[in-house]
């Protein structure tokens, strides 16, 4: 049995691919489709409070059988700056004039990392799902160790060849290398670090040969035929999101689902949730611009702006301002359920191997 295969058994799929979790837009209908398919489904549950983790493993858990990813946000606690976020909100007080709204009087930490408290551990261990998977960094050593004790398979996202050392000595099972066209949130560990936007087959190649551990490969992924270079260079897997926002089984937005089928340009701002993301341009994008990173409050608090401004835009009947999170290869992007797509998927990686 080659490493490869070994590693797809330890995650208990039959297909090199994986479904990004995607926060927000993934489901545990979605997760369990893919699952069932004999690809890893995930959801993303960094967005959520440990009672709502509970309910959305559990109902994972109802639809399939089959291995499934939890994905936790392990961001470091961040660095409030009092005038910084004063200045944030003022300077967004026109785009609310817009929508008749006011914004918040101040920010707030909306998300809690999953080093922050034993809460969502003790949720792990109590219905233990096959795969659990961290963005943003690492769990602190006692979760990582009383995780591995509990026999789960666990993956973290690096960007740079350090994150993924660090992800090796940590006793993770896999490194999901997250090159830079991917969508949704750069996984860096360092807020403040330098990040050298490493395309993600460059970074797969990397990583697979100066690492001891499977890689993952993600980021602007969207056919077979990606599937298929990903391989060629040493991934183990492919991690797809962009590609199955069209899916019937994520929640995406109409107006969501409408950008995205309009293609066209890919962003990488900080100005929506505080650390760089890669979304579809929309008028949050613009009006962002060239801001520079150091007026932007920390992540998740500038998060707590954009999501009121988009809500107070919403219900004015405007949808330009949402975190529409796409990767580089966002016109690809296919409107069939799950399982279709996958199928298609496949049948375009044995053509092209």
């Amino acid at each position: 049995m080659t490493a490869t295969q070994a590693f797809l058994d330890r995650l208990g799929i039959t297909l090199p691919l994986i479904q990004a979790p995607m926060a927000g837009v993934s489901t545990p209908q979605l997760a369990a489709a893919v699952s069932n398919c004999g690809a890893l489904g995930s959801i993303g549950v960094g967005a959520s409070q440990p009672d709502a983790v509970r309910a959305q493993i559990q109902e994972v858990q109802s639809l399939t059988t089959s291995a499934f990813n939890v994905n936790f946000f392990c961001h470091q606690t961040p660095q409030r700056d009092e005038i910084k976020e004063k200045q944030w909100i003022d300077r967004s007080q026109p785009l609310f004039e817009r929508m008749d709204a006011n914004p918040p009087a101040e920010l707030s930490e909306i998300y809690t990392s999953f080093r922050d408290t034993d809460a969502f551990l003790e949720v792990i261990l109590d219905l233990r799902p096959s795969v659990v998977s961290f963005h943003f960094g690492l769990p602190k050593p006692h979760q990582m160790a009383a995780m591995r004790a509990a026999g789960l398979t666990l993956l973290a996202s690096a960007t740079s060849l350090d994150e993924a050392r660090q992800i090796e000595a940590s006793g993770c099972h896999g490194i999901i290398a997250q090159g830079w066209e991917a969508g949704g949130h750069r996984g860096i560990f360092d807020p403040q670090a330098a990040d050298a936007r490493t395309p993600a087959m460059d970074l797969v190649a990397d990583l697979a040969s100066r690492t001891s551990l499977p890689v993952i490969a993600a980021g602007g992924l969207m056919t077979g035929g990606d599937i298929a270079r990903a391989l060629a260079v040493g991934a183990a897997a492919a991690q797809l999101g962009t590609a199955f926002i069209g899916c019937s089984e994520s929640v995406a937005d109409t107006a969501y689902r409408e950008r995205l089928a309009l293609g066209g340009e890919t962003v990488m701002t900080a100005a929506i949730s505080g650390r760089p993301a890669r979304c579809l341009s929309n008028a949050f994008t613009e009006w962002a611009g060239d801001i520079p990173a150091g007026e932007i409050p920390a992540y998740p608090c500038a998060y707590d702006l954009g999501k009121a401004l988009n809500a107070a835009a919403k219900a004015q009947g405007v949808t330009t301002f949402g975190a529409q999170w796409a990767g580089a290869g966002a016109d690809q992007a296919r409107t069939l359920p799950a399982q279709e797509l996958i199928h298609a998927l496949m049948t375009e990686l044995e053509a092209a191997i």
